[in-house]
This record gives C-alpha cells, sequence and structure tokens, in this order.
C-alpha cells in the first residue's frame, strides 16, 4: 500500500449494520464513494452511503455480480456470513481486502483463528473442542467440565452462545447454538469455562507502513453473550496490558493487512488469555465515538487507506450501554430521546434498523463521567430512558 493513494477511493462494504454505518460516515467526511452491501434493504449503513445492494454474501454468483458491477478499489467485510472463498479470487485479481483475504476467511470461523492462537503461535486459550453432533457435544462437554461455553463456530453479537452448568443443559445449549449459527455451518466450540476478573477488547490498529498501534483497553460486559456495556479506560495492571499488546501483535501479524482488529481477552488476577479476534470495528468499541479524539471508524479507515495516525488521544472515562428492542415490530419509533440527552455528556447512535425483535440491539448511549462508575451509570441510565414503539 502506497502512501501517495488519491482520494476518493470506491469501498464496498460487505455487511451494512450499525458499525458499518459508523465507517461510512467516517469514509463519507474523507469523500470516498462506498457501496453498501447486505442481505436485506435499508439497513443502517445503506442509509449514509452512496449506493446500496441487497443479494446473498454467502452467494459467489452474487458477490461476483455486485464486483464486476462496480469495480471497488478495496472490499471492507463488516460481518461474518460471507462466501469468503471468493474474496480471496478478488484479491488474486488485485481488489484489496481488509485486513487480506485469507485472514478474513481465517476469522470468519471461531475454529480456525484458535487453531491459529494456540497451535501455530503457542498462545493461551481457554479448553475447547468441537462437535458437528448433539452426541459429540454430550461427549466433549463432559470431557471439558461443566460449567463450559457453548457457540458456534459462525456467529455475531453473540448469537448462539450460552454457558452450560451441567449435562441436562447441553442438549438446549446444542439446539441454541445451531439457531444462532450464520452461514451453512453446523459446527460448535466448547470452551472451558474461564474464572475471570474482567473482559477486554483491545483494538488494535494494523497500519501498511507504519508500526502496530493500541486504543487502551476497553472494558465490557456481556448477556446472552452479547454486550450490554463498554468503558474505556478499563483498568488492569501494566504488565498485564503489556502481555495482551505483545498477543495482540502476535495474531495480528500472523493474520496480515491493515486494518483495526477487535482482540478479546479474559483478564484474571494473574494472565490475560486470548478469547477471541474481529478483523473489523468491535461492538464494544463503540463507546470510542465519545472517549477518543479518534474513533475505531475513523481509525479502521485511516489504516485501510494507509493515512497517519499521529495520535490517539483518550478523553477520560466513557462509557456505552446498548439500547435493546423488547418487541416485534415493521415500524420503529423512538420515546424518551430528549430525556436522555437532557443529562450532561450524553450522547445517542440511533441506528436506524428498519425492524425490530427482541433483544436486538437498535442504538447506544454514550456518556462520559469524572470517573468509570459515574460514566457508566449516566450511559445506563440514558439507555433506559429509550423506549422503541410502534
Amino acid at each position: 500500500m502506497k502512501n501517495s493513494l488519491k482520494l476518493p477511493q470506491k469501498l464496498m462494504l460487505l455487511g451494512s449494520g450499525e458499525l458499518g454505518k459508523e465507517f461510512v460516515i467516517a469514509a463519507k467526511r474523507l469523500g470516498n464513494y462506498v457501496i453498501a452491501v447486505d442481505r436485506y434493504a435499508n439497513a443502517p449503513a445503506m442509509q449514509v452511503a452512496d449506493c446500496s445492494e441487497v443479494i446473498s454474501m454467502l452467494s459467489a454468483d452474487d458477490l461476483e455480480a455486485v464486483v464486476q458491477k462496480y469495480q471497488p478499489d478495496f472490499i471492507i467485510p463488516e460481518i461474518e456470513a460471507i462466501r469468503t472463498e471468493k474474496l480471496i479470487e478478488f484479491e488474486q485479481r488485485g481488489i484489496t481486502v481488509i485486513p487480506t483475504a485469507t485472514a478474513t476467511h481465517y476469522t470468519m470461523n471461531r475454529d480456525r483463528i484458535r487453531e491459529i492462537a494456540y497451535k501455530e503461535l503457542g498462545i493461551r486459550t481457554a479448553k475447547y473442542a468441537y462437535a458437528t453432533t448433539l452426541n459429540e457435544l454430550i461427549a466433549v462437554s463432559e470431557n471439558i467440565g461443566f460449567p463450559n461455553v457453548v457457540k458456534p463456530v459462525m456467529s455475531s453479537s453473540g448469537k448462539g452462545q450460552s454457558i452450560v452448568n451441567n449435562l441436562r443443559e447441553v442438549e438446549k445449549a446444542w439446539n441454541y447454538a445451531i439457531d444462532g449459527s450464520r452461514g451453512d455451518s453446523h459446527k460448535i466450540i466448547v470452551e472451558e469455562f474461564i474464572q475471570f476478573n474482567l473482559e477486554i477488547t483491545l483494538l488494535t490498529i494494523k497500519q501498511w507502513n507504519a508500526p502496530t498501534i493500541f486504543c487502551l483497553p476497553i472494558g465490557h460486559r456481556q448477556e446472552r453473550g452479547d454486550y450490554q456495556e463498554s468503558w474505556q479506560p478499563a483498568h488492569i495492571p501494566n504488565k498485564l496490558l503489556l502481555e495482551a499488546q505483545a498477543i495482540a501483535q502476535k495474531v495480528t501479524d500472523a493474520l496480515g493487512g491493515a486494518g483495526i482488529f477487535g482482540v478479546e481477552f479474559f483478564v484474571t488476577k494473574e494472565e490475560v488469555i486470548f478469547s477471541e479476534l474481529s478483523p473489523r470495528p468491535h461492538d464494544t468499541g463503540m463507546v470510542t465515538l465519545i472517549s477518543q479524539n479518534l474513533n475505531e471508524f475513523e481509525l479502521h479507515l485511516r489504516a485501510v487507506l494507509g493515512l497517519p495516525i499521529p495520535n490517539i488521544e483518550q478523553r477520560g472515562p466513557s462509557a456505552s450501554a446498548v439500547i435493546l428492542a423488547n418487541e416485534y415490530s415493521n415500524s420503529v419509533y423512538f420515546e424518551g430521546v430528549a430525556d436522555a440527552l437532557s443529562e450532561k455528556d450524553v450522547d445517542l447512535r440511533l441506528f436506524g434498523k428498519p425492524d425490530s425483535r427482541p433483544m436486538r440491539r437498535m442504538g447506544v448511549a454514550l456518556a462520559t463521567g469524572i470517573n468509570l462508575q459515574e460514566a457508566r451509570e449516566k450511559a445506563i441510565t440514558a439507555a433506559n430512558k429509550i423506549k422503541i414503539v410502534d
């Protein structure tokens, strides 16, 4: 990637959810042309892109057609459920795939990235095993022990993930994982349950022609395998932070390319344990919309385009809290917005999803405070004031 890259560039976004929307906003501020692609119409990123296409991204023919139509300079995946073999073909034809086509192929499935981390790089992970049938799941669950964590090898936003406390819960976990799986994979991963003090996301920015850099760690809380709130900076001992940075760089160096990676860790009293990796902006990183001078989407764009990142300035204790839907609806309206925004140093992002379903993430509240406790309380309070109505 040359530093003399001219703007605008033509960017094709595969997956057009809320993270993609913020990326498009960042890209458009620098004048780029963006094609937003997803499996349904009027997805959030489509609302701010130059144009959009509705296709099945698991269809090689659909991907070929849309790439032939637009001839993008960059293909930037935002979701897991993509026919990644086709991305390798596009890359061979001279289109830049972010971070690389091979890296995207590896990280679309939890099994491959886990194998790279544990077997190839010697990185500490939770004990794990795979199952493709209920009987296999029963056997590997008993071998790993209870409690354990069961999840699809391909999913997003925690879909299909559950904690299994005993043998009686295995079948329910199997059905839930299969229902939550994306793409055409029915492979399940079972993980040792780690007794951690904190879960963090370390946003890792890999650049074409400059050193890898990091944002301050982001703490987060999950329910049903999906993030509910995040905060920055998460306070962990400097020794463990340096260990996490070294692991993140080791994994991202192995994957190659450029862009932002959301690298997740379990933090115990004595160690950091590699959990997962996403080769794109991370949902917990939405806190950077208020916490940093350059948010994760702007950082991703700069890394992708080979633009300089002179500094990342953290603006103090900050937090995010999700706004969830409670019901199914094809007509979404929000109440309580004025009340939520009446609090000092609070902001909102309402994603513009065209319909809702129970537990679907529809927005996020953002807040800063004099300390993390105040920031988290303000974000949660603001999120709770937003009601989604027909």
